[in-house]
């Protein structure tokens, strides 16, 4: 038997003995099924407004921080913000999937998210900043629901899936980036460039609201998924699990080393003699190879029983970018800033993966998801203004660099502990 069909296999058994679904239940997810085109369609949208209204604001950084008569410092806090709601939305998640429905609590998301797009470009700046707030706890709803929705209606294909969804994810973003400008030029302002991505959350919402009619309709309350018919449906306790936190520090620390490379990439490059604008097609470029490594090493991580390998790949790969941007910044540019991009995008879609191939059912991989990204973006959230202190102490990159390292080999260790052949709550271990 090969390693997709053992894990194929090992999912539908978990699926038929742990998630005993209630007959309405069961309609309802029949009913989805059969519309998969809508249902792959709305993972899809979802998936890639993940980012985009994230990816598009720092080419436009300048002009909102011209416009509001924003310091550097004040300014720093349209980035900062989304990130500390991406970690606090995350931990209220799970509580309203299973009060709504994870259909209907995505379909809410989104809407609040195309709210949030609109309330940034208002006239007040407090408007900006509650918009930013606003946009990182929307995505807090999408990054956490998807693991779950995932595990519970593909759990023999939870590892392709997550590949597809992590790739749109990284698509939209570099979209975005990339078209920021562009859209500024075209639609006369900043504020145009920034409310256009409020159209696809728009579109993402519509395309699930006939999902979440259709399942709340066929379930009591909403409830987004059977419990699993061992527990009184608190499933096991999370904090009290090695597994679940060796997951949840694997996805902080890959978090951290991302938006930590997304702050200050380019300012490398720029301080050591490169010219502004090579600096941000170096940037774009490593970018765009985060999708080949977002949905190649999933699709992998789907067919091995134990993803430790993976984790120290992708952790070598970081570190090897990282090593790069160390000795050799501009001469090797465009080598290091591949080989960061596949490890980040590598990094980020076994993270997704582990959540769910850790958890034995839906609900617990809904609650891993809450708290490993949690955790996650309140540590990314931190990353950029700490090493960029410790550059301004230092007065160089080195120290920075060395310290972005020692987060590389961590990563390497907790993708070790969370890459085992195990489920949370399958011993008293975790």
């Amino acid at each position: 038997m090969s390693g997709t069909d053992s894990t194929a296999q090992v999912d539908l058994i978990d699926a038929e003995e742990d998630l005993i679904p209630a007959p309405p239940v069961a309609t309802a997810r029949r009913r989805l099924r059969t519309h998969p085109a809508l249902l792959l369609t709305g993972i899809v949208l979802a998936a890639v407004n993940m980012r985009a209204a994230l990816a598009g604001v720092s080419p436009l950084l300048n002009e909102m921080a011209h416009h509001f008569h924003l310091a550097a410092t004040t300014s720093s806090l349209v980035t900062t913000i989304p990130l500390v709601f991406m970690g606090l939305g995350s931990v209220i998640a799970p509580r309203l999937a299973r009060r709504w429905g994870t259909e209907a609590a995505l379909c809410g998301a989104l809407v609040a998210l195309c709210g949030g797009i609109v309330l940034r470009i208002a006239p007040p700046v407090a408007a900006l900043f509650a918009g930013c707030a606003v946009v990182g706890g929307s995505i807090a709803l999408l990054n956490v629901l998807m693991p779950g929705l995932i595990k519970r209606d593909f759990p023999e294909r939870a590892a392709g899936m997550t590949a597809l969804y992590s790739t749109a994810m990284i698509l939209g973003a570099t979209v975005s980036a990339a078209s920021a400008v562009p859209l500024e030029n075209a639609l006369g302002s900043w504020q145009g460039s920034l409310v256009s991505w409020a159209l696809l959350a728009a579109v993402a919402a519509l395309v699930w609201l006939p999902q979440a009619v259709i399942a709340r309709r066929g379930t009591h309350h909403g409830e987004a998924a059977a419990r699993p018919a061992h527990t009184t449906g608190q499933g096991p306790k999370l904090t009290r699990s090695p597994l679940a936190w060796q997951v949840t520090l694997f996805m902080g620390s890959q978090s951290l080393i991302a938006y930590v490379i997304i702050a200050w990439m380019p300012t490398i490059f720029t301080d050591h003699g490169m010219g502004k604008s090579e600096a941000g097609l170096v940037f774009a470029f490593s970018t765009l190879l985060q999708m080949a490594g977002s949905f190649v090493v999933p699709t992998l991580a789907g067919r091995m029983r134990r993803q430790r390998l993976l984790g120290v790949v992708v952790s070598a790969l970081m570190a090897c970018g990282v090593t790069g941007l160390l000795i050799a910044p501009v001469a090797g540019a465009w080598l290091w800033a591949a080989v960061l991009g596949v490890g980040q995008g590598g990094a980020l879609g076994l993270a997704l993966t582990m959540m769910v191939l850790r958890s034995g059912d839906a609900h617990t991989a809904a609650r891993l998801s809450g708290m490993s990204q949690t955790g996650g973006y309140l540590l990314a959230a931190v990353g950029p203004l700490a090493l960029g202190a410790v550059h301004q102490a230092t007065a160089g990159w080195t120290v920075p660099l060395v310290l972005l390292l020692a987060v590389c080999a961590g990563l390497a260790l907790l993708g070790l502990g969370a890459g085992r052949d195990r489920r949370i709550g399958e011993n008293a271990a975790g």
